[in-house]
């Protein structure tokens, strides 16, 4: 899932590519995909784009005052080209979910585009999908806390210091893994991110979230910033296409079970669940001990 470094990557660059055009046509190829009906996406037509900003795992293109945002999920991405084809995504044919047509450059006359639907190769991009696991969204509204997750969202990871930790753990009886993938208690983390947050504080997934000692809150804010900060550093001014593979390149334990840790050595494990799984290292986190690989375990004795 593109977290926070991935998201605020794909901002920079619509900033970067779509800022200044103006939005041609909008073809939507999947119905489930588009959240709201009102008002259509039509009303994005002849708007111009006027900034693209982040609200967590979210992405926002403001379209002189109505937004376009995005929530890209397991399997979605954002995928930008110069010269779109003409013709629409077929509705239930290949990945793609919504295309987004862009004039050629801010200064073209783009009311001709517009009555003309957007037909020529123009720029643009297209939201797509893998899999059959549909979860790629798409709000069209006048207020981007219009949308039930933004309204939820709690602070964002970069914005959080010492303190702010402090505040938010305390009394939380969660595992630290949960309280850092949840959105509501700090915006823009998720799985693998927290994998490798965890990793360099060398703090257990499964430690109690509200009864870290000073020192581990202080552990814990140096990675949040240290980890989020290189990651989005490694990925800004990449582009769209290169990011899933950046994000890969800079990652030590998420993904790298069965391999061994680039600090100490030891055997990367891993914890599955039904859905998802987790990686670390017993050596760098758990005081050695491994993580029994179900749901509900606690450490093995």
């Amino acid at each position: 899932m593109p977290e926070l470094p991935e998201v605020e990557a794909l901002a920079f660059f619509l900033r970067e590519n779509a800022v200044g055009r103006v939005v041609t046509r909008i073809d939507v190829a999947s119905l489930t995909v588009l959240k709201t009906v009102d008002p259509p996406s039509t009303q994005l037509h002849g708007r111009a784009v006027t900034a693209v900003g982040r609200h967590g795992k979210y992405l926002d293109l403001d379209c002189e005052g109505l937004h376009l945002v995005v929530h890209l999920a397991r399997a979605g991405w954002l995928r930008w080209s110069d010269a779109l084809p003409p013709a629409p995504p077929r509705p239930g044919r290949g990945p793609v979910a919504l295309r987004v047509r862009l004039s050629e450059t801010a200064a073209d006359d783009t009311t001709a585009d517009a009555a003309g639907g957007g037909a020529g190769r123009g720029p643009g991009f297209d939201l797509t999908e893998a899999g059959t696991k549909k979860g790629l969204a798409v709000w069209i509204v006048g207020d981007p806390r219009e949308v039930p997750g933004i309204a939820k969202l709690g602070p964002d990871a970069l914005d959080v210091d010492r303190e702010g930790w402090a505040s938010i753990l305390h009394g939380s009886s969660a595992r630290l893994k949960t309280a850092l993938v949840d959105q509501s208690v700090v915006a823009g983390i998720g799985n693998a991110y927290s994998d490798e947050i965890l990793h360099t504080a060398r703090l257990s997934p499964y430690a109690t979230a509200g009864k870290l000692s000073g020192e581990a809150l202080d552990r814990l804010a140096d990675a949040v910033r240290d980890v989020l900060t290189s990651a989005v550093e490694r990925s800004v001014g990449q582009k769209a296409a290169r990011l899933k593979g950046e994000k890969r390149s800079g990652l030590r334990v998420h993904g790298r079970a069965g391999l061994p840790c680039p600090v100490c050595g030891d055997t990367v494990r891993e914890v599955s669940f039904a859905d998802r799984a987790f990686q670390y290292c017993p050596t760098c986190q758990t005081g050695g001990k491994t993580l029994a690989d179900r749901r509900l375990s606690r450490l093995l004795k």
